[in-house]
Order: C-alpha cells, then structure tokens, then sequence
C-alpha cells in the first residue's frame, strides 16, 4: 500500500478497478486497469494523452475486438501490456501508436498479428507467446529497434526474414526451420538469450551448435523438442563456449557426457526429458554447476549422488518425478546446498541422510502426500533449514 501511495504521488500511477470503487487522478501518466474481460470498455477520454504506461489484468469471458477508436487518444504511449487478457482480435489502428517500446500480448486467443505493427519503428519489445498458431504477417524483419522478440507456435505465411534485426538481445522461441534461414549471423553482436523449438530427432543439431558458435555472447538457450518425438543427443554442445543457462524441454534418451558440456555452465533446466538412465552421475561432475531443475526428466527409481558431487551446486528443484523411491547422496556431496525442492514425488517416503551435514542448506520445500510429509517431519533430517515447508 505504501509502494503504490508513492507511486500515486510520485509518477502519476492510477488504478482503476471495475468491481470496486476506483480512485482516479488527475492527469495520470501509468494506469493499471482491473476489469474482467466482459467488462472491457476502455474509455478515450482526454487524460489518456498523458499516458505512458498502460496495464490491464483481469478474466472472464473473451474480448472479440479491441476496437479501433481504442487506441486513438494514447499519444505518448510508450508501454501496452494485455497479457492474459482474453483477447481474439487488434485493430490495424494499434500500428497509431508510434511511440510504442514495449507491447505484451501474451497467452491471449490471437489468431492474427495486425501488420500494422510494422510501423511502430521504435517498438522494443513485442512478445505474442502463448497464442496458438498466430500468423505475422511479412513485418517483423521491418522492426529495426527490436531488442527482445517473444513467440511460440507461430505461423509465418512468408519466410520469416531477421537478419535485419542488429540491435537483437533476446529471440524466443524461433522453430529451428526458421533459423535455418538465417544467413547473417556474424551481426548479432547482442543476443545473449535464444530459444530454439521443434528440434526433433530427424535434425543435425551439430550444424545447430555450430552456428550458435557464431554468437560470441550467447549466455542462455532453450531447446523445445516437436512434441512426442525425442530430441537428438546433444553432444556437440560444448562449442557454444559462453554458454552458463541451459533449458532442454523434450524426450532426450541420454544426456551428452560432462566434458560435452560447456565449460560455463551454472544454471540447467531439464523439463519432460523422460530419461531412462539416472542423470545425477553426469550432472553431478558438472564443475561450475550452481542450480539444478529437474521436471519429468527421469523416470527411474533411484538417483545416486557420488562422493563429493555437486562441488558448487547452491540450489536443487526435483518435480514430477513419478517413480522415484530412493536417493543417495555421497559423502561431501552438495555440501553448498542452500535451497532443495522437492514436489510431486509420490513415492519418495525418504531423505537421504546426507542432508543433515548440510551446513547451508536455508530453504527446505516439500509438496507430497500426507503419510509422506508426516514421515519426513518426524525424522528431523531438514530441523536445521531457516525455511522448512513440508505440505501438507
């Protein structure tokens, strides 16, 4: 409450709230718009031409058309974020706010991007994730001040052209039919993250890598396998050398050994991976590794933590591990580990008794069954956690 008082004061913030009284102000510069999505009336009163910033949340039923007048009085609108709002249709006369930098439309029902997008010449940020099987037009290879590019499940009617894009920091998620339409690599001086999706197991993923070798500063890639297929073997992967954030999302039927991969790498993600064999003795020889993930990425019943694995691991997440039953963890193993989840593991009834020489384990989460978490409260092994939650 305080944080929004001063903003009220200090930059002009208004918050506007369909189901309860509202306080508007006058001459607004960043308005926030709570209203369920039946509801939508946007008005085009004349305190919009001092608008910066302008934020909807909400939910309900769709919005059909966020119509033309819409966006006529929004002069100096320079943030739009819809996110999550319900809506099927934008009016061409969205490419009329020319000040544009930033424009959500995420996890909406679009089926269409408005080609008139490719007239907001300063538009930074442009994220239509999360609308399945959207079409973009011809456009986006016009939009020469885009830093950031989100999209998934997209629909190009025309070969999607990005070379142009020089000023490029982040792209996610391009299908990797369309990257390999990219010729231009040697000028993306600036992209850091990259999302690469429909790898399937039909693919030369060494020719992959080897043109993201080209992207001197790439920190963070994400892989999406194309749906029920497996991913090829990612061995190759250690030539992209700056590489410190990874995300695998798909059927992978063995990882790549530890010398596979980059050097760097501090942060790995495995989501729906589905391996038969137990990643721990690969992943735990990963020396700069410092956060782990793993979500329906083994479908074993034991995982094995050697002597003195996990040197710097600080953080593990174990979820939706559906079969697992046992882990053992080594002498000296994970002996940095501050943070462990461990979620939706039904057969788990037991901690390793390693986790009660963990001198820095802080934050201790557990979501199972209810014998299950009667049984871990009992044996004391996370007492010494600041955070212990144990639900239920």
């Amino acid at each position: 409450m305080l944080s929004i008082k001063k903003a009220e004061e200090e930059i002009g913030l208004e918050i506007l709230n369909s189901n309860r009284n509202s306080k508007p102000i006058q001459n607004p510069r960043h308005r926030v718009i709570y209203c369920g999505r039946e509801k939508f009336n946007h008005s085009t009163n004349h305190d919009n031409k001092e608008l910066i910033s302008l934020i909807f949340h909400g939910g309900g039923g769709y919005v059909e058309d966020v119509s033309r007048s819409c966006w006529e009085s929004f002069e100096l609108l320079k943030i739009l974020d819809l996110e999550d709002f319900g809506v099927k249709a934008m009016s061409e006369s969205i490419g009329t706010l020319i000040e544009l930098r930033y424009l959500g439309l995420r996890n909406n029902y679009l089926t269409r991007i408005p080609r008139s997008l490719g007239d907001l010449e300063k538009l930074e940020v442009l994220d239509i994730a999360q609308n399945f099987m959207v079409e973009v037009p011809d456009i986006i290879g016009e939009m020469g001040s885009l830093r950031n590019l989100h999209m998934s499940d997209v629909i190009f009617p025309h070969p999607l052209k990005i070379d142009t894009l020089e000023n490029l920091e982040t792209l996610t998620n391009i299908s990797i039919y369309d990257w390999a339409e990219v010729s231009s690599l040697e000028t993306w001086n600036h992209i850091t993250k990259l999302g690469i999706e429909d790898v399937d197991e039909n693919l030369d993923v060494g020719k992959l890598f080897a043109s993201l070798a080209k992207l001197k500063i790439l920190q963070h890639l994400t892989l999406r396998g194309f749906r029920f297929r497996s991913m090829p073997c990612l061995d190759k992967i250690g030539v992209v050398r700056e590489l410190w954030k990874l995300r695998v999302d798909g059927r992978l039927d063995r990882l790549p050994r530890a010398s596979n991969f980059p050097l760097r790498i501090r942060d790995l993600v495995l989501v729906n991976t589905c391996l038969e064999e137990d990643p721990m003795p690969v992943l735990e020889k990963l020396s700069s590794l410092q956060r782990l993930r793993l979500s329906n990425a083994f479908t074993g019943r034991e995982m094995v933590i050697q002597y003195e694995g996990f040197p710097e691991l600080v953080s593990l997440s174990i979820n939706e591990l559906w079969n697992l039953r046992n882990i053992q963890v080594g002498k000296d193993a994970m002996w940095c580990l501050c943070q462990l989840e461990i979620m939706n593991c039904p057969h788990l009834e037991t901690l390793p008794e390693g986790i009660r020489y963990m001198g820095f384990l802080e934050q201790f989460k557990m979501i199972t069954i209810k014998h299950v978490a009667t049984k871990i409260r009992s044996s004391g092994l996370t007492s010494q956690a600041f955070e212990n939650d144990i639900d239920p």
